[in-house]
């Protein structure tokens, strides 16, 4: 029987329709979350990945703010206009897009931002309160795979849960937030030996390595929930994620597909990150 196949645009949409509303409920109360992405450069990817996120804040009823610089752009004018975001009281969220040219230290930037700012959770500040369950935000890609779980109904406490890849933006914090549903988390790596053993052993599995297709149905537990992070760019042009979907498909009982689930997920926790920055800023609460 072939897998549950996630619509993404039916699951994504009808959250961020949730969103929108709470933004509505803040903007009654005089209140209107701001978020301002700050791109360096010229990057294809991470322009696409700028336009996505200011359309998906007009569509919420967010006001957004998008700052293009030039490549050339030295490392201190990028963190004076941080200093000015910082201190901006219609803002609410900063977002730096990554990657950043060679010449601008991406750690120092992004420990520039303010800790109540910091909507991507990538401050020290942030991870560390992430690490001991104090409130704040959570990575959005990470936060949005929980989502994905939760709105599709699948139980997570004790269920076994594998997370391949170990990467500070999605690996390390997925396993964070698995344990904070209950889950036994194991996380695997390009050092794990006899890959196949562990994942198959998984009653969910995430996928983040960045690399096409590698996970094959040997990977995957009968009836296992597959979530797959990776967006990968075929030489023929098509996107791809790290599972191999024509193989897994009829193994496991949920599956997401790539593209369309957790890209735009990512995104719309963004947006609920901002929106709950707003409210942390303003002392009210709309979104409980």
């Amino acid at each position: 029987m072939s897998a549950h196949v996630i619509n993404g645009k039916e699951l994504v949409g009808a959250y961020r329709a949730e969103i929108k509303q709470q933004v509505e409920r803040l903007a009654e109360r005089g209140v209107k979350p701001g978020l301002a992405v700050v791109i360096v450069g010229d990057d294809p990817a991470s322009h696409v990945y700028v336009r996505n996120k200011n359309r998906a804040c007009e569509e919420a009823g967010i006001h957004s703010e998008v700052y293009k610089l030039a490549e050339e752009t030295t490392e201190g004018e990028l963190l004076a206009l941080i200093g000015k975001l910082n201190a901006d009281q219609a803002i609410h969220g900063i977002l730096v897009q990554s990657p950043l040219p060679k010449h601008i230290d991406e750690e120092r930037i992004v420990e520039a931002i303010a800790v109540e700012k910091d909507v991507d959770c990538f401050h020290p500040v942030n991870v560390g309160n992430l690490m001991i369950g104090k409130p704040g935000p959570a990575p959005c890609t990470p936060a949005g795979v929980i989502e994905i779980l939760k709105k599709v109904g699948v139980e997570i406490a004790g269920k076994h849960a594998v997370v391949i890849g170990r990467s500070n933006i999605v690996g390390k914090p997925m396993g964070i937030l698995l344990l904070r549903e209950n889950a036994t988390v194991t996380v695997c790596h390009s050092r794990t030996k006899d890959l196949a053993a562990i994942t198959s052993q998984a009653d969910i599995l995430v996928a983040a390595i960045g690399k096409p297709k590698v996970i094959k149905r040997e990977h995957v537990k009968p009836g296992a929930v597959v979530i797959d992070v990776g967006v990968n760019r075929l030489d023929t042009g098509k996107l791809s994620g790290d599972v191999d979907f024509d193989d897994v498909v009829d193994a496991a009982s949920v599956i997401t597909p790539v593209p369309g689930v957790v890209g735009p997920m990512t995104i719309t926790i963004l947006l609920r990150n901002t929106l709950e920055a707003a409210e942390r800023a303003a002392g009210v609460s709309v979104s409980s």
